[in-house]
């Protein structure tokens, strides 16, 4: 990295462009709380989580086992393989991005301290309450690297950490180490002071952003398509036995605990949403334990007696839902071939489930994925009903077919539960999925005090950037750039609004990504990492601002560019 100075005079009052202003999709940050703090029901929470992660993986395994004792060896070979080859790729992906947070960590804070230092020089990190001028140079000396006996020490510790990961990793336990990581960042966020505490908080948000991810998917690799399986064993056999029923309520039950926990990991990460209750998510895991049981057991039936139309069904749907979701231009990544591998996920996720992508009302979209979802489960379920095998009896027919359209009715009211009365966003109107009032409240945003600030100014958990555009690559950006620089000119804030206008600012030259999709900054872990090392090495907790697009009278006094 290397930082320059311009010597341009800064100003965070810009006139906001048109992109940027408020609007009924936006809510007013007013009602986002200004502090975070981490709960005894947080850690209930992951608590939870994890107990979840053993049920289905032990299960599954132990299920396993049975096939094997039973002499079933096809059903051992397929249970098994949908154990293996997901966690397999889970755990790859979790020690790529292990190695990338650990590689050059020294290196990185050298080069971020020192830019510390150079706007302590120059006053940058000095806030309104305080005239600490120069604090960050002596911050930052903290954070270079030593050496002698020092350095010995730290390269036998790194190895030892190398190692330990390793074995977590081999030992496919790579979710568990997060989850205790969480628990661990978590606690140490309320027991240590107000800045260590921000700083601990912020990592374990981006440890749980990420925990999350990996665990939804690993869901719909592995517990989508044992449901699936042990489903169709069952209907097959006619008969359930104990384990069979264990591993499929595990499977299930995983599934809808992941979708809803993503949801509430992505809102807790935003400072333009509002934070989502747990008996919202109690309510969201229900929605999406009964439709996602439906779901499955259409799936199930129809694949006890149609294997090969089974299996053109889901392909034909993967890739209608991925295309789809890709004309809908998502902007989830740092760049277009992620973006399409992330597109091609989703489209997994589709076979089973809803799942928002895209910001804006949804009605449309969800009415059209929930039409095609139910005429789906007819289908497929009356393809069964009509073809089924001599040994299913009528009775026994009539009592799945109703346990389908029960169950998705379930989910069905669930979701309406959810929408019309915990959604955070407050009470909705009809099936438009919009906040009453709707345009009311977008001319009260517009003209309340925090219509006057930066509308791309966040606070704690720190927020990043959005992927730029190919038609904006041109504008003279040669790659990702930070620009740290200080509030100067800020205006004084309500006690009530979230956005800070005092303190280290983290300029990022690139718009914000908008929700559903992650802020940029728990997507590439190079800006994750830096913004860190600044976090750690300024004297105040830094806030992030983001550029508004078409702003044209942005100049920066220091940047960094990684």
């Amino acid at each position: 990295m290397a930082a320059k100075s311009d010597g341009a005079p800064v100003s965070l009052q810009n006139d906001i462009p048109s992109e940027c202003p408020s609007g009924p999709h936006q809510r007013s940050p007013q009602c986002r709380p200004a502090e975070h703090r981490y709960t005894l029901l947080d850690c209930c929470w992951t608590l939870c989580a994890l107990l979840v992660f053993f049920s289905d993986g032990a299960s599954d395994l132990w299920l396993a086992a049975d096939y094997y004792l039973r002499r079933d060896y096809w059903w051992f070979a397929l249970t098994l393989v949908f154990v293996v080859v997901p966690s397999v790729v889970v755990q790859v992906l979790s020690f790529r991005w292990f190695a990338y947070d650990y590689a050059d960590t020294s290196e990185s804070g050298t080069a971020a301290a020192a830019v510390v230092a150079a706007s302590g020089a120059e006053s940058d990190f000095s806030t309104k309450d305080s005239d600490q001028r120069g604090a960050g140079r002596a911050d930052a000396v903290g954070v270079l690297p030593t050496t002698g006996t020092r350095g010995g020490a730290r390269g036998c510790c790194r190895a030892c950490t190398w190692l330990f990961q390793s074995l977590i990793h081999i030992f496919q336990l790579a979710q568990v180490w997060r989850y205790v990581h969480t628990l661990y960042l978590g606690v140490q966020s309320r027991w240590r002071g107000d800045h260590e505490r921000r700083h601990f908080y912020w990592r374990m948000m981006f440890e749980s952003a990420d925990i999350s991810m990996l665990r939804l998917l690993e869901s719909f690799l592995k517990s989508a398509p044992q449901l699936v399986l042990q489903l169709s064993i069952m209907i097959q056999a006619n008969q359930v036995l104990p384990l069979q029923g264990l591993s499929a309520s595990a499977s299930l039950v995983s599934l809808a605990w992941m979708v809803a926990s993503y949801q509430k990991a992505l809102r807790d990460s935003r400072d333009d949403k509002l934070p989502m209750t747990y008996k919202a998510v109690l309510v969201q895991i229900l929605w999406h334990l009964f439709t996602i049981g439906a779901r499955t057991l259409a799936f199930a039936l129809f694949a006890s007696v149609f294997q090969l139309y089974f299996g053109i069904f889901i392909v034909a749907h993967w890739c209608i839902m991925t295309f789809w979701i890709i004309q809908g231009e998502t902007d989830f990544c740092m760049s277009k071939w992620e973006e399409i591998i992330y597109n091609m996920m989703v489209g997994i996720v589709y076979v089973f489930c809803w799942f928002s992508v895209r910001e804006g009302r949804t009605r449309c979209r969800m009415l059209i994925y929930s039409l095609s979802v139910f005429v789906e489960n007819v289908a497929l379920t009356t393809a069964w009903y009509l073809y089924r095998g001599q040994r299913t009896s009528d009775f026994y027919a009539v009592v799945l077919v109703c346990v389908v359209a029960s169950s998705y009715a379930l989910g069905t009211f669930f979701m309406f539960v959810y929408y019309c009365l915990l959604h955070p966003d407050g009470p909705i109107s009809g099936w438009g999925f919009a906040v009453v009032e709707e345009e009311e409240a977008a001319a009260e945003s517009l003209a309340s005090p925090a219509s006057t600030l930066p509308p791309d100014v966040v606070s704690s958990p720190p927020r990043t950037l959005q992927r730029t555009k190919d038609r904006e690559q041109g504008g003279g950006m040669d790659g990702e750039v930070f620009k740290v620089r200080s509030a100067r000119g800020a205006q004084s804030t309500l006690p009530r609004l979230t956005p800070r206008t005092e303190g280290p600012v983290i300029r990022i030259d690139l718009p914000r990504k908008k929700y559903p999709a992650w802020d940029a900054h728990f997507i590439d872990r190079r800006l994750r990492k830096t913004i860190l090392v600044l976090e750690g090495a300024a004297p105040a907790t830094p806030r992030i601002q983001y550029r508004c697009l078409g702003t044209p009278k942005e100049v920066m006094e220091y940047e960094t560019t990684v």
